[in-house]
């Protein structure tokens, strides 16, 4: 029996509306993005599949989004785990500023490489910005060395692994079926990893707000197909599997 893993990225959040750069500013859905999670959720509801764990970020829209989707999958009750490492991409000085404004200020190509470079980080922000996590109560007892001013995917990707690596890895090993709802770089860099694509390759995926996105693992956890299930709405995942 294949092993499944669905990731779904948060419904449409206010920022995303706004056309603002979020990162790790909390934000929460529009009332778009609510829908869009209760689709999702809905979907998840047809294919019941024995879903055993949940995961997301500790960031409002994500959990918002995993909340509606249990709802309307009836699995209110399925364990949950919040963990920090599946946040969005912190955007760094970024965050807040419209990209419109940003590409005016800076120019398209400088905000096209902090936007979809794999390792090229937008500037940093100053160890004493109020925007820095370090001074946000969900990180607390967290090593603020251990915690970005700003990141590229290539750090997102390597924020993402252990953790994949330590929680997500051997709950699949052990058959058990689990959805993350997460955020576009997070589910990212978790698709770059099961899919192998290229560094090159991986700054084209664009991952659509609240459509599931299933893997069907063999018993080695290899991908054996992946699919959106809103196919309306689906995007390339640049490989065929």
């Amino acid at each position: 029996m294949k092993t499944q893993l669905v990731m779904v990225r948060h419904g449409q959040s206010q920022w995303n509306l706004e056309n603002r750069f979020t990162g790790w500013t909390d934000v929460d859905l529009t009332e778009l993005g609510i829908a869009e999670a209760r689709k999702a959720g809905q979907l998840l509801k047809s294919l019941d599949d024995g879903f055993a764990r949940a995961y997301t970020s500790v960031l409002t829209r994500a959990i918002r989004t995993l909340w509606l989707v249990l709802e309307e999958m009836e699995h209110v009750w399925m364990p949950q785990t919040t963990a920090w490492e599946l946040n969005e991409r912190h955007y760094g000085a970024l965050q807040g500023l419209n990209k419109q404004e940003t590409r005016d200020q800076y120019g398209d190509a400088q905000v096209h490489i902090w936007r979809r470079s794999y390792d090229t980080p937008p500037p940093a922000l100053a160890a004493d910005d109020p925007r820095h996590p370090k001074f946000d109560p969900r990180y607390q007892g967290i090593d603020p060395e251990r915690l970005p001013a700003t990141e590229s995917l290539k750090s997102t990707l390597e924020r993402v692994m252990p953790y994949w690596q330590k929680e997500l890895l051997p709950n699949l090993k052990a058959g058990h079926n689990i959805i993350i709802a997460a955020h576009g770089n997070s589910l990212r860099a978790l698709c770059k990893h099961l899919l192998d694509i290229s560094d090159e390759k991986i700054t084209g995926l664009e991952i659509p707000t609240g459509n599931p996105l299933l893997f069907e693992l063999d018993e080695d956890l290899s991908v054996v197909t992946c699919r959106y299930l809103d196919e309306g709405r689906a995007t390339d995942l640049l490989v065929s599997v």
